[in-house]
């Protein structure tokens, strides 16, 4: 018994995947387990009572997943994410359902139980995934929180089990995520729309016009892109040139805050992190001319790894 392994779980439980996760003792993710929650055709996302219905349907499959990639092993501590943002006020529902699978699964073992923020997950598979990870866990950076429910710019200092994350900039009005869904919609792909979209916008050979992005500083506002594309597609019929050019408006936004974050705080490496930094698209215009760092697609949306990570982490430095 004393000669198992080590490995940390962790769980997820977002409004558009319920995750698990296995790290080992060394800071290897070995399982990145997901199940996307359902959306009907037509719909543009899930209320969290029907997100916590399909995640508690979901978390036991997950559980009998995970004894795979356990056995063998001795799980050390479970971690779970609890909450959207490391917030004194930062609640959804959906979080309650991953939270009790959590207790549950380390009380049977039994095993430590640590509670994390989505978004301190987000970050933190983010900073494996990104070919620096050595680099990033001891030196400040920008981390871009971009995904359907968060479009945030964090300047972050990493601490010994975690990150001290400050909000320097972000969206007034609606995330970048649900701007390219409701486009999405509307075009008759299916929710989440973002991978259709970029499908779409590579077949795109024309010429785009040039987006006229709103951003201020570390503010930016991204309301105004619907009826853009609306118009865009009443003129032109073109489902592959109104893709394409939202994502470019959305990508150009990203690059002005980044700009505006160096130009007022300063240089450091900046992080894309959440579900819309999977889009490859965006990743070539951000790339130019900035210390950009990029997770592979599987860390950057909703996952449980950054989180199995955070557990391993603070488990170490406790003990």
């Amino acid at each position: 018994m004393c000669d198992m392994p080590d490995c940390f779980v962790g769980f997820d439980t977002s409004n558009y995947t319920t995750s698990a996760a296995v790290t080992d003792a060394q800071g290897t993710v070995i399982a990145n387990l997901k199940i996307p929650l359902p959306v009907a055709a037509g719909e543009r996302g899930l209320r969290q009572s029907d997100a916590v219905f399909a995640h508690t349907k979901n978390l036991p499959l997950l559980c009998e997943q995970l004894r795979e990639y356990t056995k063998g092993m001795r799980v050390r501590a479970v971690g779970v994410s609890v909450t959207p943002r490391d917030a004194q006020d930062s609640y959804m529902p959906c979080f309650l359902a991953g939270k009790a699978a959590a207790s549950a699964y380390a009380s049977a073992l039994p095993c430590e139980l640590f509670h994390f923020s989505h978004q301190s997950g987000h970050i933190r598979a983010a900073v494996y995934a990104s070919g620096r990870e050595a680099e990033l866990l001891h030196t400040p950076f920008y981390a871009f929180h971009v995904s359907g429910g968060t479009t945030e710019v964090l300047f972050v200092t990493p601490e010994t089990d975690g990150f001290r994350m400050e909000l320097i900039g972000g969206t007034d009005d609606i995330n970048a995520g649900q701007a390219i869904d409701r486009v999405g919609v509307r075009l008759g792909f299916a929710f989440p729309c973002g991978k259709a979209m970029e499908e779409a916008a590579a077949r795109y050979e024309g010429k785009i016009s040039k987006a006229h992005i709103h951003v201020n500083g570390c503010r930016c506002n991204l309301s105004g892109l619907e009826n853009l594309a609306d118009k865009l597609f009443c003129q032109t019929g073109n489902k592959e040139l109104v893709c394409a050019y939202v994502l470019d408006f959305v990508g150009e936004t990203l690059r002005a805050l980044t700009l505006g974050a160096v130009a007022t705080h300063g240089a450091h490496p900046v992080l894309y992190a959440g579900g819309v930094m999977s889009n490859q698209r965006m990743r070539v215009s951000l790339a130019k001319g900035i210390d950009a760092c990029f997770a592979q697609p599987a860390y950057a949306a909703d996952n449980a790894a950054g989180i199995a990570l955070l557990c391993r982490d603070r488990y170490l430095t406790i003990h």
